[in-house]
């Protein structure tokens, strides 16, 4: 079943809030440089999930995520500020895989050119293992044939 309008705008409305609230910054000196890449709210607009990314070393992701988990309830406040709706919905925060999945495909695919490139250099030297022509042709004629042909 596919999502309402009106969820997809409160869920863009919250991605633009956290994302404004990071940017003035965090009072955690963990937090790393994290951008806000995509957020699903659930139908009855109870509950977000925040997903982000982090620019860094995994050591620094870490640490932005448990600056994040200790943030949660000042972002929930601000989003419930900025947010015209009855409920706040609670905030999860789920560090985004996309980045790393990228690069994965992008190596997959250097691999694939490089094989590609290989094979393409072997084909060119490469010799035929029978005859250079393996079909049979139809047999040419004699003149004795053509004579035959000729009389009759």
């Amino acid at each position: 079943m596919g999502e309402s309008p009106r969820v997809r705008k409160v869920a863009d409305r919250i991605q633009e809030i956290i994302a404004k609230r990071l940017e003035r910054g965090i009072r955690d000196p963990r937090m790393g440089f994290a951008t806000i890449t995509a957020v699903q709210v659930t139908g009855d607009l109870q509950h977000a999930s925040v997903f982000y990314t982090v620019y860094g070393t995994d050591e620094e992701r870490a640490d932005t995520a448990a600056a994040l988990k200790a943030a949660t309830g000042m972002l929930r406040t601000e989003v419930g500020r900025h947010l015209n709706t009855r409920l706040t919905p609670t905030l999860e925060f789920i560090l985004d895989g996309v980045p790393e999945n990228a690069m994965a495909i992008e190596a997959l695919l250097r691999e694939a050119r490089e094989r590609d490139a290989r094979t393409e250099a072997e084909a060119a030297t490469a010799q035929y293992a029978g005859d250079p022509d393996p079909y049979v042709k139809p047999r040419e004629l004699d003149d004795e044939d053509d004579e035959l042909d000729d009389r009759g």
